[in-house]
């Protein structure tokens, strides 16, 4: 298995990610989001993974605020741009495990992951 966990150092959701894999002896690399941030190739990977758009990968903390904006933003791609320059925006975690992502805590799936080796 080859997991990424993005996020930042305070959000709990992306702590319990990391414990779980650290708990089961899983390898993992971390990559805070606030200070290496996502390339936009990491971020389309994600997006295909979860077959979603850039609406869904926003925080429901930051759709109260100026994360709100990206609703208005016409293309997928002005989407992108902005999530790439406020990556705060983001539900974290986002785990990656190769061509798969989860994002949130999703263990159940985790699981399955480390029962496929």
């Amino acid at each position: 298995m080859n997991i990424q966990i993005y996020g930042t150092a305070k959000c709990f959701d992306t702590k319990k990610a990391q414990r779980f894999f650290q708990e089961r002896r899983i390898k993992v690399q971390f990559v805070d989001l606030l200070k290496f941030g996502m390339s936009k190739g990491e971020l389309r990977s994600v997006k295909t993974a979860l077959k979603c758009k850039c609406d869904d990968l926003v925080s429901d903390k930051a759709k109260q605020g100026d994360a709100a904006v990206i609703a208005y933003l016409a293309s997928e791609e002005a989407k992108e741009e902005k999530l790439l320059e406020n990556q705060s925006w983001l539900k974290t975690p986002i785990v990656r495990n190769g061509k798969q992502a989860t994002l949130g805590v999703q263990t159940e799936i985790w699981k399955q992951w480390e029962a496929q080796g």
